[in-house]
C-alpha cells in the first residue's frame, strides 16, 4: 500500500488484543462501522506473548511431572519420560495460530475491518496509519478506542537483551533450556513461569522484593504456592533488592540485598518480570487532547471508558489495573456499547484473579483483612480439600477453599481458594458476590456429585455451622476461622 491514502470510519480501535478486539467485535455488531489498527499480531501480548502460550507450556510440564510423579501410584507406568522442549513449542505455537485464526474470523464475521500498522493521533478527529511497508493512510473517525494494552517495566541496568536477560516473551520462545535461571520479580508471571521451569528441570531462584511472593496477594494463597515451589526445589528469595547486574557469555552475576546483608547470585540467564506499564507513549495523545497523567501512565477514564475528550475511549491495560485480560472483555464491551448508544457503564462487585500454578490459585471479593478495613464484621471459614471425594479421586488433595462472609447480614463477601480446578468455578462465587447472595444462598444451591466446586457449598454449610462432610465442633468450641 506504498503511498497516501485516506479513509472514514465510524469508530477506530487502535490495539486488536483483548480489549480491542472484543471492542471491534461487539461494535461491529451493533452495526457500527469499524476499523481495527493492530501493530504485530492479532490477540495482543495475552493471546501471542502472555496468557495463551504459557498455559500451554505449564500444561505440558503438568503431564510430564504428572507421567513421572504421580503415575505409579495410580496405575500409570512409563520409563524413559522426557521433556522435548521442541514438540511442546510446536504444540504451543500451534495454539497460538488457531487461536489467533479465530480472532480473525471473529473480527470479519463482525464486520470489521482490519489493518496491520502503527496508528498514531493527529487531532481529536483524527490519525495516521504508518504501515510496514512505508505507505501511510490518514484516518477519521467520529469515535476511537485506545488499547495499546502494556509493555514490561524495566530497572535501569537490567535492560533485557534477549539473550542473558530475557522477558516472558523472550523465555516462551526458547529453543532450548538453560541449567539455571534466576527470576527478578515474584509476580504472576514470576511465579507461574518460574514454576513451569523448575517442573522441566531447570534450577531456578526467585528474587522479590516485597515480603512474600505474589505481592497484593491473600498471603495463606501465597503461602500454599510457597511450600509447593520449595519442594520443586525453588529458591524463594522474599524481601530482597536487587541491587547490580553483571553479563558474561556464560551467565549472570546478580547481587542482591536482604536485610542489610548482600550476595551475588549466578545463573545461565535471568528472566525480568518486574511488572508492565500502560503502551500508551507515541501514540499522539497530545495532539487529540487526551490527559496522560505522567505518573501511573494509566488514560483517566469514566465508568463509560471516556477519557476527557468524550470521543476517544481506552480499555484495558492502559485504562486501569489491575490489568487482567478478562476485566479488558468487559471494558471493551462497555466502551463498544456506549459508542452505539447504548446506556451502559463498566461497574462490578468483585474482579476475579486466577494464579496458573501448583495449586491453582483463585480469588474473587474481599479478604477478611479487606473487609475489616471496609468497616464490615467478616468472618471465615476454611475446607479442606482433603475432605472432598473428588479430591481424593484425582490424586489433588492438597489445597482448601475460604469463604468469607458478613456475621450482622449472611452476605457472601469473598472466596480465596487453592487447589485443582478453583479457577474453574472461581466466578461462581463471583456472581452470587454481585447478585448479593446470602452465604446460605450458596450453602442451598444443589452442586454436582463428585465436583472440586463442591467446596464452595461445604464451605457454606461450614459458616453456618451446619457442615456435612467435615466432623462439627462441639458446642463451646472454637469456631472456624
Amino acid at each position: 500500500m506504498a503511498g497516501t491514502y485516506a479513509r472514514q470510519t465510524d469508530l477506530l480501535v487502535i490495539g486488536g488484543g483483548p480489549g480491542g478486539y472484543v471492542a471491534a467485535i461487539r461494535a461491529g455488531q451493533l452495526g457500527v462501522k469499524t476499523l481495527l489498527v493492530e501493530r504485530r499480531e492479532l490477540g495482543g501480548e495475552c493471546l501471542n506473548r502472555g496468557c495463551i502460550p504459557s498455559k500451554a507450556l505449564i500444561h505440558a510440564s503438568l503431564l510430564y511431572q504428572a507421567i513421572r510423579t504421580e503415575g505409579p501410584e495410580v496405575g500409570v507406568k512409563a520409563d524413559g519420560v522426557t521433556f522435548d522442549l521442541a514438540q511442546a513449542n510446536r504444540w504451543k505455537d500451534a495454539v497460538v495460530a488457531k487461536e489467533r485464526s479465530g480472532v480473525a474470523l471473529l473480527l470479519r464475521s463482525a464486520g470489521v475491518e482490519v489493518l496491520f500498522g502503527e496508528a498514531r493521533f493527529t487531532g481529536p478527529r483524527s490519525a495516521e496509519l504508518a504501515a510496514a511497508d512505508g505507505g501511510r493512510e490518514r484516518i477519521d473517525f467520529q469515535t476511537a478506542i485506545v488499547a495499546t494494552g502494556a509493555v514490561p517495566s524495566v530497572i535501569p541496568g537490567f535492560e533485557p537483551d534477549g539473550e542473558r536477560v530475557v522477558t516472558a516473551e523472550q523465555l516462551l520462545n526458547w529453543t532450548s533450556l538453560p541449567k539455571s535461571v534466576l527470576v527478578l520479580g515474584g509476580g504472576v508471571s514470576g511465579c507461574e513461569l518460574g514454576e513451569f521451569l523448575a517442573r522441566v528441570g531447570v534450577a531456578v531462584t526467585v528474587v522479590e522484593l516485597m515480603p512474600q511472593i505474589l505481592p497484593g496477594l491473600d498471603p495463606d494463597l501465597a503461602q500454599e504456592l510457597t511450600k509447593t515451589l520449595t519442594t520443586l526445589g525453588v529458591t524463594l528469595l522474599v524481601g530482597t533488592k536487587a541491587t547490580k547486574l553483571e553479563r558474561s557469555e556464560s551467565g549472570v552475576n546478580l547481587t542482591v540485598e536482604t536485610g542489610g546483608s548482600s550476595q551475588t547470585l549466578e545463573a545461565e540467564r535471568l528472566f525480568l518480570t518486574i511488572g508492565k506499564r500502560p503502551a500508551t507513549s507515541d501514540l499522539g495523545l497530545e495532539d487529540a487532547g487526551v490527559e496522560r497523567p505522567a505518573k501511573s501512565g494509566f488514560l483517566t477514564v469514566n465508568d463509560r471508558q471516556q477519557t476527557n475528550v468524550p470521543t476517544i475511549f481506552a480499555v484495558g491495560d492502559v485504562a486501569r489495573p489491575p490489568m487482567l485480560a478478562h476485566k479488558a472483555y468487559r471494558e471493551g464491551v462497555v466502551a463498544a456499547e456506549v459508542v452505539a448508544g447504548k446506556p451502559t457503564r463498566y461497574v462490578h462487585q468483585a474482579m476475579p484473579s486466577v494464579v496458573f500454578t501448583t495449586p491453582e490459585l483463585a480469588s474473587v471479593g474481599e479478604t477478611s483483612a479487606e473487609a475489616t478495613a471496609a468497616g464490615r464484621s467478616p468472618r471465615e471459614v476454611r475446607f479442606p480439600f482433603g475432605a472432598l471425594g473428588r479430591a481424593h479421586a484425582a490424586h489433588a488433595t492438597s489445597g482448601w477453599l475460604k469463604l468469607v462472609g458478613d456475621e450482622p447480614t449472611g452476605l457472601l463477601l469473598g472466596v480465596q481458594a487453592a487447589g485443582e480446578n478453583v479457577g474453574e468455578f472461581v466466578a461462581e462465587a463471583g456472581l452470587a458476590i454481585e447478585m448479593g447472595a446470602t452465604v446460605r444462598d450458596v450453602a442451598m444451591t444443589i452442586h454436582p456429585h463428585p465436583t472440586f466446586c463442591e467446596t464452595l457449598q461445604e464451605a457454606a454449610l461450614l459458616w453456618l455451622g451446619e457442615p456435612l462432610h467435615v466432623a462439627r465442633r462441639p458446642p463451646g468450641g472454637a469456631r472456624s476461622r
